[in-house]
């Protein structure tokens, strides 16, 4: 898995614990909603500062959104 893909799999498991939709974090965040599905998704490569806003609006340190094992167990779980 690439980074971007790792990046989305991170922001997905996040948002989802907190019980939120794509919409919602959208409006918390701050971001288009087709921007937050892209990083999602993996397609769109999020800059450092943009990491940043997105670890605040879900209440985690950036470096959340780059754990390796966490997108890896996530990716396995969802694929069951």
């Amino acid at each position: 898995m690439d980074i971007c893909q790792r990046i989305g799999w991170n922001l997905r498991r996040l948002r989802k614990s907190c019980g939120m939709t794509q919409e919602d974090f959208a409006a918390e965040s701050g971001f288009d909603r087709g921007y937050i599905s892209g990083v999602e998704r993996g397609v769109r490569n999020p800059s450092a500062r943009v990491l940043e806003r997105i670890a605040s609006a879900l209440g985690v340190d950036a470096a959340e959104l780059l754990d390796r094992e966490k997108a890896k167990f996530f990716t396995e779980d969802a694929q069951k």
